[in-house]
């Protein structure tokens, strides 16, 4: 596991002793060594992408004497070593990278998201191709259920391995959840299409509106190929457990996004009232707007403890999307077989529960009504294991191990059919799966993860005087009047290569020397060996070092320490 570094005072530079010949004697007996650091970016990414690495090969591109043009398809590429999805997810995640980018400690997170989407975007552009591993083709063939995140993750990088890869989905269309359960205002088609077309590309084949399970027994699978990963997805929404939640106008959210995305014309009324705190409940209320209803989130805690993205919860907000807090239903009114309305129950919150939010508890005597044309309850979604039903354990979804191995000889499984996570996390299983499969296939063992041995930098063993302040650059967002003229029309805008090179240069290289030369200008006895070649390693002569301490003082990113 990864340890965090505690908290470090700074020490002063007093105390120094000089000869009157200006030669250094000693006044420590500790001496500078090169230690890199876990940045927190990377620390909190579930799929680990190399973001320090991707932000400061653009922000030393002129120091290097490379073009733009280079280091952006270079950063590409270092994002295509761990996920096949930039530019999805620089649409779609949360980004836990940026919770705890040290530069919060200054003036604001590097927008490593906006980044992220930039490159992906340039890659598209650019119509850039991923680079196999491997020119040999294996003879063995490997089984995908599921063409969402993990399963096309899982696909992608096996493809690299020159494997047979067959993906099987259930719908009509590849992407799971990320095509039936995100909004095309968030996430456009054509660039998830775009994504998963690249993957194919690379020789994936791929088998539409088949379920295994029902259309192909897993049996069939497990004689034909040599292992099976299943990434079912969770597009089954859960129930609220009502009475009259039966009724013809009450929809779960994820059965509502995802008649939506196929273009089915949903008769939603005026008036439509969502259940739920979460991306799901947020994007359900959204749709409901564009589709010209007026509508009301039901949120039994407060906005604090809502899960959904933070942008998105504000981007509701601005569209005037109503959010009754600390509030849940308690019973459903019905008419002529359809709900016209529900008796609501206001809450308070008492002591945290499992989730470490505090829990909702009823107030005695305080309900009112609320009427509706249609009810959406997006309050969780779960997996449709209907063939799977051996690999379930007891209460629980799937079981895997370290290695993503079911108890299945020969099958692997990730993403939602695990534990419902985000679409990195998915993307996740799906990669080191892929690297297990390769591993009980050819022996070679599985890359243990960036940093696993790493302590994580924090910005106070930083030398934070010397980064110069500089203002985050945010998305462009169109206008709420605008948003509304299509259905499916992306409401935020790429940065501009020039905005995306200022955003990538607010990067501070956490716990990685970036060549800055402050050690070698605070040395006073010739101790420092600046490298003739840029990007180089600094090197020390120890026989000059009189343990001063200010190169490990005034090195910005803490990567030098005193031992």
């Amino acid at each position: 596991m990864v340890k965090v570094v505690k908290k470090k005072k700074k020490k002063g530079l007093g105390g120094m002793s000089r000869s009157s010949g200006g030669s250094s004697v000693e006044t420590s007996s500790l001496r500078p060594k090169l230690i890199e650091k876990m940045p927190p970016c990377i620390n909190k990414c579930p799929n680990h992408n190399q973001i320090r690495e991707i932000l400061m090969t653009i922000s030393k591109a002129e120091d290097y004497e490379k073009t733009y043009e280079q280091v952006l398809e270079e950063t590409w590429h270092l994002f295509l070593e761990t996920t096949p999805f930039p530019s999805v997810c620089g649409r779609v995640c949360p980004h836990p990278c940026e919770t705890e980018c040290n530069r919060v400690a200054l003036e604001g997170a590097v927008g490593i998201n906006s980044l992220e989407r930039f490159i992906g975007d340039f890659g598209l552009e650019k119509k850039l191709v991923p680079k196999k591993l491997t020119d040999e083709k294996r003879a063995e063939k490997i089984a995908i259920v599921g063409s969402g995140p993990a399963g096309m993750s899982c696909a992608y990088h096996l493809a690299r391995h020159g494997y047979q890869v067959t993906v099987f989905e259930a719908f009509p269309k590849a992407g799971g959840m990320l095509r039936y359960g995100i909004p095309g205002y968030r996430l456009p088609w054509d660039i998830l299409d775009a994504e998963i077309n690249r993957i194919l590309d690379m020789g994936v084949e791929l088998k539409l509106n088949t379920m295994v399970g029902k259309d192909i027994p897993y049996s069939d699978l497990q004689e034909e190929y040599k292992a099976i990963f299943v990434g079912l997805g969770a597009h089954k929404g859960l129930k609220l457990r009502v009475e009259g939640e039966d009724a013809e106008n009450v929809f779960t959210g994820t059965d509502f996004l995802h008649r939506v995305n196929e273009g089915e014309k949903v008769d939603i009324g005026d008036k439509v009232v969502v259940i739920g705190g979460g991306d799901t409940a947020i994007d359900a209320a959204r749709v409901a707007l564009r589709l010209g209803a007026k509508a009301t989130i039901l949120y039994r805690r407060t906005k604090a403890e809502m899960p959904a993205i933070d942008e998105e919860i504000e981007g509701a907000l601005e569209e005037n999307v109503t959010i009754e807090f600390l509030a849940a239903p308690i019973e459903i009114y019905s008419s002529n077989g359809k709900a016209t309305g529900m008796k609501c129950q206001r809450m308070e919150l008492g002591e945290p529960d499992s989730s470490g939010r505090r829990r909702p508890v009823p107030i005695d005597g305080d309900t009112f009504d609320l009427d509706f044309s249609t009810l959406i309850a997006a309050i969780s979604q779960a997996p449709d294991f209907t063939g799977v039903e051996d690999l379930i354990e007891g209460r629980d979804w799937i079981k895997v191990d370290d290695k993503f191995k079911t108890k299945i000889d020969g099958m692997y499984s990730g993403g939602d059919n695990i534990n419902l996570d985000i679409a990195i996390t998915a993307i996740y299983h799906g990669r080191r799966a892929a690297a297990a499969i390769h591993e009980s296939i050819t022996g070679e063992p599985i890359p243990a993860d960036y940093g696993q041995d790493m302590s994580v930098i924090d910005s106070k063993l930083m030398y934070l005087t010397y980064y110069e302040q500089k203002q985050r650059v945010e998305l462009n967002h169109m206008s709420v009047a605008e948003r509304f003229k299509d259905l499916n029309l992306e409401i935020t805008g790429t940065l501009a290569q020039e905005d995306a090179i200022g955003e990538a240069k607010r990067c501070m290289s956490c716990g990685q020397c970036f060549d800055c030369g402050s050690c070698w200008s605070y040395c006073q006895d010739n101790a420092i060996i600046k490298p003739l070649v840029k990007g180089e390693p600094y090197k020390f002569k120890m026989e000059f070092c009189n343990g001063c301490k200010k190169c490990a003082e005034y090195c910005p990113c803490g990567y030098i320490e005193m031992h």
